[in-house]
């Protein structure tokens, strides 16, 4: 069969289309390409301004500004140690809490999804928090960096949209005609179904904790539980006090390149391991919400 002949005004919709897609990759690509060119460069030719696509005097100087830092390996260990067990508390919770709200059988629902959607627009402020996790004695733990705000109400949402469109209820009842319970059917049923809507909550959740700092800066004050973001916000800090010198200042601008470089470069390498899932348990879990 002849492939169909495309008209002019079909092929010039499909270049502007192409051109603005090119165009935009390059509006959101370039500056984070401009911060690891910075980072290898010298930090006065950047301030001058000569730094555009390729760096300038290159040297890795902000780098071994950073890693030469006595607790930068410990604190970066910390913060993956958070991240995975901050991660899967948070996949954990948000499933067993979106997964009952998607059932129609489950009774109270309906108040349990208002009680949650209330808390995304109030909360008892920070004060009361502190006081929670001390009364708790949660301070200078790690359950303090990964428990408080482990759940996302909008996170749960999204995968109990999923398991509503995803898992039908014919499913559930034939596997109770078949002898199994509820927590045998969401073991050997759901999980195996929910791979994309996890992956997509691993890496929601993943990056939320890696960057996260606020909590730590609140809960933690033994240095030994800091996380690399604590450490690497001190390094700026020295770098930039009212009584630094000139270069010093120049060096901690082009220590918070090199940080910036550092702290997303592990959460950039998760990202293609997950970007299959991501578009399909996105998009599955925003429809009929």
């Amino acid at each position: 069969m002849a492939k169909k002949r495309e008209s002019f005004g079909d092929r010039a919709y499909e270049t502007s289309i192409l051109l603005f897609l090119i165009a935009f990759s390059f509006i959101v690509a370039y500056p984070l390409y401009w911060i690891v060119i910075s980072s290898f460069s010298d930090q006065f030719a950047v301030l001058r301004g000569d730094v555009t696509f390729l760096p300038a005097r290159p040297n890795v100087r902000m780098y071994w500004i950073v890693f030469q830092h006595p607790e930068i390996f410990r604190t970066y260990m910390n913060t993956v140690l958070y991240t995975i067990l901050g991660t899967f508390i948070s996949v954990t919770l948000s499933m067993l809490c979106a997964y009952p709200l998607s059932r129609k059988d489950f009774f109270g629902k309906n108040f349990f999804m208002t009680a949650l959607m209330i808390t995304m627009f109030f909360s008892g402020g920070m004060i009361p928090l502190f006081l929670q996790v001390r009364d708790l004695r949660m301070l200078n733990t790690i359950w303090a960096v990964t428990i408080p705000g482990s759940v996302s109400v909008y996170n749960t949402i999204i995968m109990r949209t999923f398991f509503k469109t995803t898992i039908p209820q014919e499913l559930e009842e034939s596997a109770f005609l078949d002898g199994a319970n509820d927590l045998q059917f969401f073991v050997k049923c759901v999980l195996p179904l929910s791979q994309a809507i996890i992956a997509v909550m691993v890496l929601f959740y993943g990056v939320a904790h890696w960057n996260s700092w606020f909590s730590a800066f609140l809960y933690i004050s033994n240095r030994n539980l800091y996380p690399v973001s604590l450490i690497l916000r001190e390094i700026i800090l020295q770098g930039t006090n009212q009584n630094a010198t000139v270069d010093q200042e120049f060096i901690g601008d082009g220590v918070k390149y090199a940080t910036m470089v550092v702290t997303t470069l592990p959460i950039m390498c998760l990202y293609p391991f997950l970007q299959k899932y991501f578009a399909t348990g996105v998009m599955v879990g925003s429809i009929k919400g």
